[in-house]
Parts: C-alpha cells; structure tokens; sequence
C-alpha cells in the first residue's frame, strides 16, 4: 500500500483564511492584492497564444476571486469553460459554470478536458504528486496542462527576518512561511505523474512597501498566511511585530526606506501522453554527425586536436 502524503498544511484554517479575506475584499477602500494573478494571466495568455489548436473543453483550478476564468473565457482558443473551486461564496458566484470540490480529491472524470489550468491555487495541496496524477487522468490524449506555482525563494526575506526574531524572543523558531517547491523538483513531479513534454520556468517579482505591516496586510488579503500544522500557536504580541519590521528594514530596505519582498513564480506545462506526439529519436539513430553539423573534422576518442 502507498504510503500517505505528509499533512504539511492545515487546509480547514485555509479554508477560514480565504472567507476571511473576502470579507476583507468587501470593505470600502480595501487592498486588491491581485498584482500577482494579473502578472501570471499576462504569462498563459502569451503561452496560449503559442498553441496552435483549440480546446473545446477547459477547466480552471484556480480558487481564486474568479479573474482567471474571466480571461480565460475571452482568449478565442477557448471554446467551453467551468471553474472547479473549493467554495467560498465569492468564489461560486464568479459569473462562470463552477463546480464545488477539493484539489486534493478532484471530483473529474477521466479523459474530460482538453486543456487544465490552475493558477497559483496548487502550492497549499498535501499530496501535490497525487493531485498531479489526477490532473493528467482528467486529460484526454494530447490533452494540456498550464499554469503557475510559486517557487521556491517566495518571500525569503519575511522567512529570514521571522526567523530571527523568533529566535531573539524565544530561543528557538518554528515554521513561519510554507516550504515552496523549486523549479527543477516541480519538473521531475510533471514527468513522474505521467505528463509528456514538460516545460518549467522561472521568474521573479520584486515588490516593495512602505513597512512589513502592509506587506502582511497584502498577505493576509491573499489568505496567504502560515496555515502549517507545525506552525507556533504562541500569540505574536505588537512588540514582537515592531521587532520584526525593525529588522526587516534594516535588511532589505532600499534607500528611499521602502522595503523588498521576492515573489517567484513557476510557469508550466505538461501534456496527456498520446502517439500523435512527437517523439524523442533513439540513441544512435541520427543520420548527421555533430562534426557534419558543425563544419569540423571528427576525431576519434583520445586523438588530439591539430593546431
């Protein structure tokens, strides 16, 4: 029998992260930290547009405020769209077909879609290789998977500098911003779920702002705080905060005073395996040397080059 993912995340309190945050997108005059989602839609728009073909039926996983289905049902290459979301009233209400489920138990028949995206939804999944594997089976053959993923270095600033005080106020330091998957691992994770051709890159955002404080309160609007199961349950007292923005802008402030915060983001694409796709040649198969390609003189293993 497989062995169970481990539960990093307590995925019930993300769930009160996100009525929260809504909550907070209800108030007059409230942050719309969308600035990322905005940056990731520009990226698959562009990617989308490299694909010469349509798809008749696409799903979205995004679980976000229902930005991302609105461009996707603009884009001309896509034909029918339905939103798969772990509900949250804002998030039902989007204006899309929406289908009610959990990205760890995706509620998808097998070989339904012909295009799958999710953007910046799968970083707070358990069993992220599992979810994987669900993704390409809901696929037909040929069938693509794309989205984005924040990587690894996300916010390696907040980490040091919680860290730190942590360790000033207590003497020790628990998990204070959830482990990010890097670029090359998310690679291996697409070929090992079973995805044909898997693409990963890279990209970074740099953000500034004024104090620690509003780059938590754009946080906390992204229900984006620590919901580790390991995480400290030890309140954060107001002197604690101060500390911590007192760090922070003693670290990474630029001149004018304002703070940076690193945001990387991971774009991929993977397909459902099928035979009408190209194929690697075997080892040895080439007709054409490297030396023909070149223009040079082959040389057998060991012979030295001639000046």
């Amino acid at each position: 029998m497989a062995e169970a993912a481990p539960k990093l995340f307590d995925r019930a309190l993300l769930r009160q992260r996100r009525r929260r945050a809504e909550k907070l997108a209800q108030r007059p005059g409230a942050r719309d930290p969308g600035f990322l989602l905005d940056h990731v839609l520009n990226d698959v728009d562009e990617r989308l547009a490299a694909v010469e073909r349509s798809f008749d039926t696409a799903i979205d996983l995004s679980n976000d405020d229902g930005r991302v289905a609105a461009r996707l049902a603009e884009n001309p290459r896509v034909q029918s769209l339905v939103r798969l979301v772990e509900a949250t009233p804002v998030m039902v209400d989007a204006g899309t077909p929406t289908l009610v489920g959990d990205l760890e138990a995706l509620p998808l028949a097998t070989h339904k879609a012909n295009l799958i995206t999710s953007l910046l939804a799968l970083q707070w999944i358990n069993d992220l290789p599992g979810t994987l594997v669900q993704i390409r089976r809901a696929l037909r053959p040929d069938g693509l998977f794309l989205g984005t993923f924040v990587g690894g270095a996300t916010l390696n600033e907040l980490r040091d500098v919680l860290t730190q005080e942590e360790a000033e106020a207590t003497g020790g330091a628990s998990p204070k911003v959830m482990p990010f998957v890097d670029v090359r691992d998310f690679g291996s994770l697409l070929q090992r779920a079973g995805f044909a051709l898997p693409v990963t890159d890279v990209d970074t955002l740099t953000v500034r702002y004024d104090t620690l404080f509003s780059l938590m309160a754009d946080l906390r609007a992204m229900a984006a705080t620590n919901i580790l199961r390991q995480r400290s349950r030890r309140p954060w007292t107001r002197s604690r905060a101060v500390r911590a923005a007192q760090l922070y802008a003693d670290k990474y402030s630029d001149p004018d005073g304002r703070i940076r915060a690193t945001f990387q983001i991971i774009s991929f694409s993977g397909w459902a395996p099928s035979e009408i796709q190209q194929k690697p040649l075997r080892p040895g198969s080439a007709r054409t040397s490297l030396a023909e390609a070149l223009g040079t003189d082959e040389k057998a293993a060991g012979e030295k080059a001639g000046l």
